[in-house]
């Protein structure tokens, strides 16, 4: 029987190892991803900027356009002004110098706030492309550690793969059957029973069962039906002997009885 316990603890512990390794391996995508989503934001950013330089360069290029038509029509115009005959002429050709004058300088405002958002998206987009070449510098490097530490994981797995399936044949097919069927229900088939206690569900021991537990028996626990053992090693230690008490000792000394007189 303690050969069983001790093969079947050795199976779990085994076991437990195996799904850690599982989850970490699981984990290992997430960290790459995670190192893509923020390579792509500043690629995102990246490219934003650059569309809005790009919309400002071709807003800048049709504000010049207009500005110097209407630059050429107060020219025309001041032309004209010239061979007026009439002041009603006169006036109109004045009116739309002053409109061209007003279109001119409020097309020179807006060139002026585009180069002001040139330079903040410049500068926007500078700091995108340098997060850019970080980020992708650090993916590069995640995903060469990841793929070092998967090859490591693959590694430890196929030795515990290699030492559960020894393990396994050591241990009767009954008990073999049950505990699997109690670790996939339970997480864990078997559990170590300490000051009369389930260590897998923290429940009470009958004290029958924890007698016969401490006889060197495997039992199930009454509240979560995992197999109980109990280690010797965790007894605590003996008394030391005491000495012998000596008949007598520790007793008063009586005074001897004088006569009085």
């Amino acid at each position: 029987m303690q050969a069983l316990i001790e093969n079947l603890v050795k199976l779990q512990a085994i076991e437990l190892d195996r799904a850690r390794l599982a989850q970490e391996a699981r984990a290992l995508p997430a960290e790459t991803a995670q190192a893509e989503a923020a390579l792509a934001a500043a690629e995102r950013r990246a490219a934003d900027a650059s569309a809005a330089l790009n919309r400002e360069d071709v807003l800048r290029t049709r504000l010049e356009r207009e500005i110097e038509a209407h630059r050429q029509k107060a020219a025309r115009f001041r032309v004209q002004l010239d061979s007026v005959k009439t002041p009603a002429q006169a006036e109109a050709i004045e009116h739309e110098i002053q409109f061209a004058a007003m279109e001119t300088g409020r097309l020179e405002n807006e060139e002026y706030a585009s180069l002001e958002r040139t330079e903040t998206q410049e500068a926007a987009l500078a700091e995108a492309r340098s997060q850019v070449e970080l980020l992708a510098a650090s993916l590069e490097a995640i995903r060469a550690r990841v793929n070092v530490r998967r090859q490591e994981l693959d590694a430890q797995m196929a030795m515990l793969d290699a030492s559960r399936e020894a393990v396994r044949k050591l241990i009767e097919p009954d008990w073999l059957e049950r505990f699997d069927r109690l670790a996939a229900a339970r997480g864990t088939g078997i559990a170590l029973a300490e000051n009369q206690q389930c260590t897998g569900c923290r429940m009470g021991l009958r004290p029958q069962t924890w007698n016969e537990l401490r006889e060197g028996k495997l039992l199930a626990c009454d509240s979560c039906s995992r197999l109980l053992y109990w280690d010797p090693a965790m007894a605590p230690a003996p008394k030391p002997p005491q000495p012998a008490a000596i008949p007598g000792a520790g007793r008063a000394v009586r005074k001897p009885h004088q006569a009085g007189g």
